[in-house]
Order: C-alpha cells, then sequence, then structure tokens
C-alpha cells in the first residue's frame, strides 16, 4: 500500500514530485548493467539523448544537480580563479559554498533582482589581468532564475553574454536546472538556449517528475574530465538504469505539461494578488514559481507557514517575510484554489 504525502497539497519545491505509475512501470521494466563501467544502457540512451538535445557531443547522468553544478565548475577553474553569476544564484545561496570547497574558486556576484545581467555588466565584473586579483574564468546563466521569480532569460540576451564571454575569454556555464520550463515558456528550442555552452545541465527531478538525478553535458574531453571528478564526489552508481528510465520517460511524456505548471502559477498569483498583506515579488509570473511577502500581514512566513500546515499545505518560508510557491505536475488547478484559500484563512485567524 502506497503511503499517502505528508502534505496534500506540496507546493514547497517542485522536487516534491513523486513518480507517476506509468514512470514506475517503466523503471520496473529497465534495462541495467555497470554504470560506472559504462554498461548501463538505460544510463546511456539518456545521456545520447540528452547530449542530443542540448546540442553537445557527450553527456554524464549524476545523481543531483548540485552535482552537475560542481563538477562543472571544478572542471573549468583553477585554485584561486572566479566565477561570475548573478548574486541570487543557486550556486551562490544553496550548494553550500560548493565552488570554494571542490574547485578552490570564489564567486563574483552581479547584482540583479531576476539574476538576468547585461554585456556591460558582465564586463564590469571582470578582473584586470594582475597578480593581486582572483582570474576572472567562467561566466555562470542559471536557466531559469530561481529567486528571481523563475525568470526566463531571453535567447537575444543569452546570445549577447555568450558573445560577450567569448571575447572576455571566459568559459560558458548553464545551470539548466529548469531551462525546459524556459523552453516550454518560449517555445525555445533547449538546443537553441545550450548549444553555445561549454557545459550545461538538465535537471529531471524537479519539473520533469524523476525522483532523482541530472544529466550534465558538454565536449567529449569536458566530459571524460567531468567521470574523474565524478568518481571523485562518489558519484559513480551502479545499475542505474532503474533511475535513467525515468529520465527517459519524463523526457517523452513530461516536458510539454509544463505549460500546465505555468498556467496555475499565474493563476494562484492572481487569486491571491489581492489579498490583505499580501505582496507579490514579481508582477510578471514567467513559469512555475511565484514569490510574495508577507512584511504587511501582520504575520511572518514561519508562522504563515504552520497555519498553513494545519489545512495540509506546505509552501517555502524564504526568509522572515518572504515566501516560495512552486507548481509541478502532483499540483492540479483545483489544488491552485484551495491552497489560495487556505492561504486568506490564515491570513485572517
Amino acid at each position: 500500500m502506497s503511503m499517502r504525502p505528508p502534505f496534500p497539497i506540496d507546493l514547497v519545491s517542485d522536487t516534491a514530485t513523486r513518480p507517476s505509475p506509468a514512470m514506475r512501470e517503466v523503471m520496473a521494466r529497465a534495462e541495467v548493467g555497470d554504470e560506472q563501467r559504462g554498461e548501463d544502457p538505460s544510463v546511456n540512451a539518456l545521456t545520447e539523448k540528452v547530449a542530443a538535445m542540448l546540442g553537445q557531443e557527450a553527456a554524464i547522468f549524476l545523481p543531483s544537480g548540485t552535482m552537475c553544478n560542481q563538477i562543472a565548475l571544478a572542471v573549468h577553474c583553477l585554485p584561486g580563479d572566479e566565477i561570475i553569476a548573478a548574486g541570487n544564484s543557486h550556486i551562490v545561496s544553496s550548494e553550500g559554498a560548493g565552488a570554494s570547497v571542490f574547485a578552490h574558486s570564489v564567486i563574483r556576484g552581479i547584482g540583479s533582482e531576476r539574476g538576468i545581467f547585461s554585456t556591460q555588466e558582465l564586463a564590469a565584473a571582470v578582473r584586470s589581468p594582475g597578480v593581486k586579483a582572483p582570474r576572472s574564468k567562467v561566466v555562470c546563466i542559471e536557466q531559469t532564475n530561481n529567486r528571481g521569480g523563475g525568470a526566463v532569460w531571453p535567447l537575444e540576451t543569452v546570445h549577447e553574454i555568450v558573445g560577450a564571454a567569448r571575447d572576455l575569454n571566459l568559459a560558458l556555464h548553464m545551470d539548466g536546472a529548469r531551462l525546459m520550463n524556459a523552453c516550454v515558456a518560449t517555445q525555445v528550442s533547449a538546443e537553441s538556449y545550450a548549444k553555445p555552452f561549454d557545459s550545461v545541465w538538465l535537471d529531471l527531478s524537479k519539473g520533469l517528475g524523476c525522483p532523482i538525478g541530472g544529466v550534465l553535458a558538454g565536449s567529449a574531453e569536458f566530459i571524460q574530465q567531468a567521470n574523474r571528478w565524478k568518481h571523485r564526489f562518489g558519484g559513480a552508481m551502479r545499475q542505474a538504469g532503474i533511475v535513467a528510465a525515468a529520465g527517459l520517460y519524463a523526457l517523452e511524456h513530461n516536458i510539454d505539461r509544463l505549460a500546465e505548471d505555468h498556467c496555475n502559477a499565474r493563476l494562484f498569483a492572481e487569486q491571491i494578488r489581492e489579498l490583505p498583506g499580501i505582496c507579490l515579488r514579481f508582477d510578471r509570473i514567467d513559469t512555475n514559481l511565484v514569490f510574495f511577502d508577507v512584511s504587511d500581514s501582520g504575520k511572518t512566513s514561519a508562522e504563515i507557514a504552520r497555519g498553513l500546515a494545519e489545512y495540509g499545505v506546505r509552501i517555502g518560508v524564504e526568509s522572515q517575510s518572504l515566501m516560495r510557491v512552486v507548481f509541478h505536475l502532483d499540483i492540479n488547478t483545483s489544488m491552485v484554489g484551495t491552497a489560495a484559500e487556505a492561504l486568506k484563512a490564515v491570513l485572517v485567524q
């Protein structure tokens, strides 16, 4: 008998998704082998498919998106190098200062409310050559930008950054955790966004609904180096085809439906927009994330979260006054209304 989720309406993250019965069936029937030795046919099929999707030569299957980012940065950087990224990027706020631990490098953040910066801002962040400062080595963009409210980097801006980075002799890395959300929102292909980058990865365990995993892609030489770091990180796996099969299923069945999550996010934002004490952080909802401020509600984020839990609703606490709601395949339209009504009830208690 399957266990019920602790929160029937779990909006804390799109990592809260649970494998569907159809995905579980595919996983149960997966062909498997020794992944570390390159003998797992399901893993090999997944990495070949993602490499082709992203316009890259090769790819590697990894347990998590954070490992994808950290391996990429470790390959690109030498000790003392500097990585340039938006100040609100995942690699800055949510990866345990991993770049300083594994790549022995520092991150220079560019201030940007939505996490999208210009070529002028990039150029200003690059260090002048000299022995006293870090060497600017990598520029990283996050597509979509999580703490920018799920903001999508426009393709034109991406290409401008790519051109500027090449002129500045910088390596290019894309944190593609929610890349497919950007593709669905803009009708731009993943290859168009990702091909110009030296490294890029795709998350399987967020909106695509898999229980685990990310796929990091790049040149054949880059992936060869990434594989060495994968072993150092303890990321090598054995019969990983069971989870790789979930990724193959997701890429076939769960991409187009991301549009439903985007619609639900916009619907939720409209339903809470006029609630007393609520202020949407971003007026434009690009994809599946909604941030709102509760400073004027008379309650803290934690108090509101505890109140919502009594209604079986879980949402994220970003700070004392900021909250985040993330929509995914386990949330239907009726749940959107239920969550909004629960928030309304908590605010007047």
